[in-house]
């Protein structure tokens, strides 16, 4: 391979720099900068925080549990596309996302018996 076979992709990577570096520039020129205590709180629905939220910090489990979350919704991601085009990748497919679904369910199982999942204390 060649050095003239990465140009297009080199171009590509040059312009999609250069347009979010002048999006940036012209929305830090364009935007109102008006600064005042109810736009700089941290909550916008009017309402002063209370309990945990008051503190500014977040048990450990609820981060635990927000990770969780995401992976989950990374697997189902996945499911689609593996869903869509199982008849033609076979049973290897089919193996692969069976160890993909166990490995998954290992996080699972161990977030739930470290107690992860516990919402009374």
């Amino acid at each position: 391979m060649t050095a003239m076979e990465f140009l297009p992709v080199l171009f590509m990577v040059a312009g999609i720099v250069l347009v979010a570096a002048a999006t940036l520039f012209v929305s830090s020129l364009l935007r109102p900068s008006n600064p005042y205590p109810e736009k700089n709180a941290p909550y916008e629905c009017g309402m002063e925080a209370a309990g945990e939220a008051a503190g500014g910090r977040f048990r450990v489990p609820f981060f635990i549990l927000a990770i969780l979350l995401v992976i989950f919704d990374v697997e189902a991601m996945f499911l689609f596309p593996w869903a869509v085009v199982l008849k033609e990748i076979g049973i290897v497919g089919y193996i692969e996302m069976f160890v993909f679904m166990l490995l998954l369910l290992v996080g699972f199982a161990y977030a739930w018996l470290k107690g992860a999942l516990e919402w009374q204390e």
